[in-house]
């Protein structure tokens, strides 16, 4: 077995693989026990795969390539590589270059001990455009605030931890979830690692708005109660104006205030309830079909084939 396996997945990456690998077989050198690399192609559609069964096949990297059928996304494809590391240790890492790879060694350090059962990295600095990195701040302070205030303060973009936590990460069969949520509700013994996010060598992150809204909406269905929650309150707080309202135009009509029913006061009435139940069916609407969607027991990801070079005998 190998003593540390990274798993990297691979969509649009053509750019930076060559670096990836260079870089990966230095770390290997220096960690004992050797380092595997498993790449998993995410339905890339540029050359990215054919270009990795070059490289690994020129190079001395003990590696695994996966293919995947088509895109099913990051988290997916990181899903499908933890499932097939070998490592005693199992980090998560992407391919753009802008986390070091030389943080598997930290990493290793940090849990090679025994004492620690998951590494994270936190970032120090980011050399991004003030705006993104504005957003960023923006969406993790609103992620830690409502959803797990246990989430390091910028995020978790790479990790390492053990066997036994990747067994039990793995065997978290969710869909329209986050594979980091899982990893800090899971709990264990966890140490931050520090480093420094390096700016994008080229290309553009797939990280647009559609999907960090979409990420913090599964995170705040898979990991808080918060929208039922506020879903209770509403209604609550509803019923009790409501009441008020119902005593006050009834001492109105009791006293003589009221003569005429206003047509305003009715539509506005109107809307108001027809907008809250609409938007509390849409709150327990969406619960359902979370609740739907992993009845199906659909695989998160298919894999087509795998490749392996370099495998101890």
């Amino acid at each position: 077995m190998p003593e540390l396996s990274v798993v990297i997945p691979v969509y649009g990456n053509e750019a930076t693989l060559p670096e990836v690998v260079h870089r990966l077989e230095a770390v290997g050198a220096s960690i004992p026990g050797g380092l595997e690399a498993v790449f998993v192609i995410d339905g890339s559609p540029d050359a990215s795969g054919a270009m990795l069964r070059e490289l690994l096949a020129q190079s001395p990297l003990r590696a695994q390539l996966v293919w995947h059928s088509r895109n099913f996304g990051s988290f997916a494809a990181i899903r499908t590589g933890l499932s097939v590391a070998k490592g005693e240790l199992v980090a998560v890492m992407a391919a753009d270059l802008q986390e070091p790879v030389e943080l598997l060694t930290d990493f290793h350090a940090a849990l090679s001990g025994g004492e620690y059962d998951v590494a994270v990295g936190t970032r120090r600095s980011r050399a991004d455009p003030n705006l993104g990195k504005a957003g960023s701040r923006l969406f993790w302070t609103v992620y830690r605030r409502w959803v797990q205030t246990e989430m390091p303060r910028g995020g978790v973009d790479v990790f390492a931890c053990t066997r036994q936590v990747r067994d039990a990460l793995v065997a978290c069969e969710e869909s329209n979830s986050s594979l980091v949520g899982l990893l800090i509700w899971l709990g264990y013994r966890r140490v931050s690692v520090p480093y420094d996010r390096s700016p994008r060598p080229s290309g553009r992150s797939g990280w647009t708005l559609r999907k960090k809204a979409r990420y913090l909406v599964d995170s705040l269905y898979s990991f808080t109660d918060l929208p039922i929650t506020a879903l209770l309150v509403l209604g609550v707080t509803g019923v009790v104006l409501s009441l008020l309202g119902a005593a006050i135009v009834f001492l109105a009509w009791a006293f003589g205030g009221v003569k005429v029913h206003g047509y305003t006061p009715l539509m506005l009435s109107l809307l108001t309830l027809g907008s809250i139940i609409l938007s509390g069916l849409g709150i327990v609407g969406s619960y359902v079909w979370r609740g739907y969607e992993n009845s199906k027991q659909r695989p998160g990801a298919l894999t087509m084939f795998s490749e392996t070079f370099n495998d101890a005998p």
